[in-house]
């Protein structure tokens, strides 16, 4: 009876949607020959560059994150080329897959699934690699299965160690606009992330950042699917290059807003406060952890996303508290993706549009649930997480 009312997605994407941004798009269909449409579009260009902290080129594609995926893919890999994945969860095995299934040989480092990749390894992979085989290196920023954060300008930084040439390519998808990313800082070549998570706009479109080095590796790929052609789509000459078709109309009124919100807060302060809403969620979570069964997938807390958490029970008992929050609260809490076993397993998405009394509601809801359901936790989690809060407010 208590989830009645507005319902909650504390979900790992897609994130809350603001209502400025729901507003934007409900509109009826522009005119997508000529006129506002076209001027909205090219003027996202420059402020999806910025935050994913380049200068360089941005294509935009009808996509998900598996579109977008493929579409990077596709430009620097032939089929026989070599690349290596950087697995730290579910996604970057996911993106190597979509690799060999365009016909590359993938070799995988595999971290497993609560530690951030080893620059060490990464090195000495690369070193070995005295016949330059491995045209590229995968890795994602934070993997949505496990909440590990990976050190990138770290990975950058071993393969120069290495003098290896190969192109660094990061998956964004889960944390562009939550978790800290610099693009050309780093010395990231492409960088792919999608519109639903931190960009706060619903699913459907997809992006490509790529700096000139990833492009002259383009001029070397003797045959790209037109659709996915990145070259076309950046400085278009003709609008419906943009999307090698009819636009996402009202996909660009929405991210238009949301990419406004994103510089009226500013990347800096938008970070912070994902970094202070996880210390939060961690702090109640380090609580009920403190007596039962419940465990953080990632123990160091440098390698914790403030984007998205995962969580451990026992058997049968994550999927009990995700339906508990949502059929008796009205929280919905994200799957056990990719862990075995899931039942065990749940998330919790903390993207985006996403503040402190929100985080204090679900947080609220999980301890209000571990009682209903009689799962042994340490008592006083609220208490924590509201003094973080409180705390980190007095800055």
């Amino acid at each position: 009876m208590f989830a009645n009312g507005l319902s909650y997605l504390a979900i790992p994407g897609p994130s809350v949607m603001p209502e400025r941004v729901l507003r934007a798009m409900h509109r009826a269909a522009p005119n997508i020959y000529t006129g506002e449409l076209h001027d909205v579009t090219r003027s996202l260009i420059p402020d999806l560059k910025s935050v994913a902290g380049t200068a360089h080129n941005v294509a935009i594609y009808i996509a998900n994150g598996h579109g977008v995926w493929e579409a990077a893919l596709s430009n620097v890999i032939g089929a026989g080329d070599t690349v290596l994945v950087l697995a730290t969860g579910r996604f970057c095995v996911g993106w190597g897959e979509m690799a060999e299934g365009l016909g590359a040989t993938v070799e995988t480092l595999d971290f497993g699934d609560s530690d951030a990749v080893d620059l060490a390894q990464v090195e000495a992979a690369l070193r070995a690699d005295t016949e330059g085989r491995i045209k590229a290196v995968l890795t994602v920023l934070v993997d949505t299965s496990t909440g590990v954060l990976n050190d990138i300008k770290g990975v950058r930084a071993a393969m120069d160690a290495a003098g290896h040439d190969a192109l660094l390519m990061c998956d964004c998808i889960a944390s562009l606009g939550c978790d800290e990313y610099r693009m050309d800082d780093w010395g990231v070549d492409i960088t792919v992330a999608a519109s639903q998570k931190g960009l706060m706009t619903p699913p459907g479109i997809g992006f490509v950042w790529f700096n000139d080095k990833a492009d002259a590796v383009r001029g070397t790929i003797s045959q790209v699917s037109r659709y996915w052609d990145w070259r076309p789509r950046v400085n278009a000459d003709e609008y419906w290059k943009f999307f090698d078709g009819t636009a996402p109309t009202h996909h660009i009124y929405g991210l238009r807003e949301a990419l406004d919100m994103i510089a009226e807060e500013g990347l800096e302060a938008i970070w912070a406060r994902h970094a202070g809403l996880a210390r939060a969620i961690w702090a109640a979570i380090d609580v009920w952890s403190s007596d039962g069964p419940m465990e953080i997938n990632v123990a160091d807390e440098a390698a914790r996303s403030r984007a998205v958490t995962s969580l451990k029970l026992d058997e049968g008992q994550g999927d009990a508290l995700r339906a508990w929050c949502e059929d008796k609260m009205g929280v919905t809490l994200g799957i056990g993706l990719g862990r075995t076993p899931a039942s065990a397993y749940f998330r919790l998405g903390h993207m985006g549009h996403v503040n402190g009394h929100m985080v204090l509601g679900f947080l609220g809801t999980i301890d209000t649930g571990l009682k209903a359901l009689d799962i042994p936790h340490g008592r006083g989690a609220m208490e924590a997480a509201s003094n973080v809060l409180a705390d980190l407010s007095r800055g």
